[in-house]
């Protein structure tokens, strides 16, 4: 069970994570594994011999669902979230909104006794509607990438780096910062490319891939000790930064390839918004389970 959950966990990330307006991390925080994914990372990076071997056995489990969500993402899921914007926007919505009450019950202890942390919610709200709101790019194809040069390289390689942070940092959207950088539709094509075997783009998706590690290595360990030393003002933050997603989710019709009005009410579809919460419900109970199963295991064990 626990190994189908971290499978599950990784697929449903990078569903988020290939797409503008939510974030990888956002679905980590709200399924409850946000600790373990970042404190898995740390660890391969700077832990003991035993903790990298646990970090590489979960990022493994974890890592070949989100491989498999993000092909399929790539290869048949693009077309959908073109044709059904404001399905899939919908059901984002629902994740993020009936997820948000179980966070704040999960970490209700330390948000208790922190209450004079709230202010960090509106901080959050504000930034991810800042970086949605000032977007420049609505739509078109980006940047030509298919001639190279050093310069090209290297913004890339800068790129990567701040949209991987993005992606970790729940409500923030990688993908989003990409549209904004003018290489989210390039990077994509050139990894569509490279899955159906043409390999002219890879110098760039390997610049890319490059950028990608620079900002993991940057981003994991301030998170983590903002996590373990400042744990209320954290969570606060990053409850506001979901929220600020919700607007951000509403414009992501606008930064198509072919740019879409924002979702509204008429285009709302209140039945994807239920199956996203009957999701995050699922995911809840699949946790809640594997939690149980858990402590039988370690129970026998004794």
């Amino acid at each position: 069970m626990k190994k189908i959950l971290t499978f599950l966990h990784g697929f449903c990330m990078a569903l988020a994570d290939s797409v503008p307006g939510v974030s990888g991390g956002t679905v980590a925080f709200l399924l409850g594994f946000y600790d373990n994914f970042v404190g898995s990372l740390d660890d391969l990076i700077s832990g003991t011999k035993e903790k990298r071997i646990s970090a590489v056995k979960y990022l493994i489990k974890l890592g070949i669902g989100w491989v498999i969500g993000f092909g399929l993402a790539v290869l048949i899921l693009a077309n959908v979230f073109e044709t059904h914007i404001y399905q899939i926007s919908s059901l984002f919505m629902g994740f993020i909104i009936f997820a948000i009450p179980v966070v704040i019950i999960e970490e209700k202890s330390c948000l208790k006794e922190k209450i004079s942390r709230i202010f960090f919610v509106m901080i959050g709200i504000v930034l991810v509607s800042a970086i949605t709101y000032f977007n420049p790019v609505g739509g078109g194809n980006g940047m030509d990438l298919s001639s190279p040069n050093i310069l090209t390289f290297v913004y890339v390689f800068v790129c990567g780096a701040i949209a991987i942070c993005a992606m970790i940092l729940p409500g923030i959207s990688g993908s989003t910062l990409l549209l904004i950088f003018g290489i989210y539709l390039p990077i994509v094509t050139a990894i569509k490319d490279i899955l159906h075997f043409d390999f002219h783009s890879l110098p760039i998706v390997i610049a890319f891939g490059l950028g990608v590690v620079t900002g993991v290595i940057f981003i994991i360990k301030i998170i983590r000790k903002a996590l373990d030393k400042h744990r209320a003002a954290t969570v606060y933050l990053i409850i506001g930064l979901m929220l600020g997603s919700l607007y951000a989710i509403v414009m992501g019709p606008t930064t198509l390839d072919i740019p879409q009005p924002a979702l509204s009410f008429p285009t709302f579809s209140f039945v994807f918004f239920i199956i996203g919460g009957v999701v995050i419900m699922g995911m809840q109970a699949m946790k809640i389970v594997s939690a149980k199963s858990e402590q039988i295991d370690e129970t026998m064990s004794e």
